[in-house]
């Protein structure tokens, strides 16, 4: 196996920008209204960065095809800047770039920005076929909520869960998420709702209604890295370290075998289980103390708390009705308000879930602040369909964690 990174990398500043419709911002005052609570959290200059990665999911209008926009946007010193795409992946990739090249010796400070400005592309996240746009999601699967609502059944199915029981478990995951996202004053979403709201709701994709489904967002978030050396020699002292950062990207299998039950993500499973070999953990369930997930759609959130080996394999809807996740859980999940209400703008997603598990780390999340700081906490990502998809999972934590 490989040796892995665990502890090599330190994070020393992050910033995100406020999510929602940013009709105030363009994609590069978006960039920098998050580098500046970056640089500043750092304690740095521009000119100590010496390479950055930018992820940009969706936005090839206003970002462009390169890494050049981050460059022009913070007036980076000339160092090189990798642009990439991985779907919803994208942010965590971005980091995983920064990390690694710092690991590996190749800059002593490195820098990972995700943006995305959808909400003046027409990008809405749901199928509009009679527009033929390029923004409608659809290809030849269909679209993104019939095919988590197609997860949903055959979860369903193959644990013999009662369609009403998992839709009460659905609808405890949004109810849970709003109620997260009302304390968070960067959140898109603030308002909290009731299980009879989401019960009630009309219908996107049997069994998911609407507010099952997250929608999207414009923002950035960002981070910088450096070694644990460095960062003590910058002053920091209570360091917050990279502990694992796996991907999984799907082969086929999926859809091209007959032993997947379209139940679960095994991508999500395979990623997983060498992250927490690598962070040296045996027991996620009892030894993480905070999570986010990727949450595009409530039955997403609910199937990945088994996917990642926290709940038994058919159990996690009972564990999501029993609070198990809740803010005053043993193990809260999307404190933050998550992809629901949090928001998603695509690129960015990945270091915004980096940067609440660093925040919360550090005793710093106002509000929703857990009373006792986690130690150990772990991010998703899914791009893509269940059915063919790239998984990303981040896991950070108190050096000597």
């Amino acid at each position: 196996m490989p040796r892995g990174i665990r502890d090599k990398v330190a994070i020393i500043g992050m910033g995100c920008t406020r999510f929602g419709e940013r009709w105030d911002a363009d994609t590069e005052q978006l960039i920098v209204e998050a580098y500046r609570e970056a640089i500043a959290d750092a304690g740095i200059e521009t000119s100590q960065i010496d390479a950055a990665w930018l992820a940009v999911a969706v936005d090839f209008i206003h970002a462009g095809p390169s890494g050049i926009p981050l460059s022009v946007a913070l007036r980076l010193d000339n160092v090189g800047v990798t642009k990439v795409e991985n779907y919803c992946a994208s942010g965590t990739d971005a980091f995983r770039g920064a990390v690694y090249a710092v690991a590996a010796g190749a800059a002593d400070i490195a820098l990972a920005v995700g943006v995305e400005k959808l909400k003046d592309t027409g990008y809405g996240g749901l199928p509009v076929r009679s527009r033929g746009s390029m923004f409608d999601m659809v290809g030849v699967v269909g679209s993104a909520p019939g095919n988590f609502a197609q997860l949903a059944a055959a979860y369903s199915a193959e644990h013999s869960v009662h369609k009403h029981d998992l839709k009460k478990a659905m609808a405890h995951i949004s109810v849970k998420s709003h109620s997260n996202g009302a304390k968070n004053p960067k959140a898109h979403l603030r308002k909290e709702i009731t299980m009879d709201t989401v019960l009630r709701a009309p219908m996107i994709a049997d069994p998911l209604g609407l507010f099952d489904c997250c929608g999207v967002s414009d923002g950035a978030a960002c981070a910088l890295v450096t070694t644990p050396e460095i960062a003590r020699s910058l002053g920091k002292t209570d360091l917050v370290t990279v502990k694992a950062i796996q991907m999984a990207v799907s082969n086929g299998w999926e859809i091209q075998g007959s032993g997947w039950s379209g139940s679960y993500c095994p991508t999500t499973r395979i990623a997983a289980t060498r992250a927490y070999h690598e962070a040296g953990i045996s027991d996620p369930r009892r030894q993480l103390n905070l999570l986010e997930v990727h949450d595009c759609f409530s039955v997403t959130e609910l199937v990945t708390m088994e996917d990642l080996h926290i709940s038994k394999v058919g159990e996690g809807w009972k564990d999501v009705l029993e609070g198990y996740f809740d803010a005053d859980g043993p193990l809260p999940c999307q404190i933050d308000g998550g992809l629901k209400c949090f928001g998603h703008p695509i690129g960015a997603s990945g270091l915004r879930m980096i940067y609440e598990n660093y925040l919360q780390l550090l005793g710093r999340a106002g509000q929703r602040q857990r009373r006792t700081p986690p130690v150990l906490a772990l991010s998703h990502n899914l791009g893509g369909m269940p059915n063919q998809n790239v998984v990303a999972v981040a896991i950070v934590g108190m050096l000597g964690a």
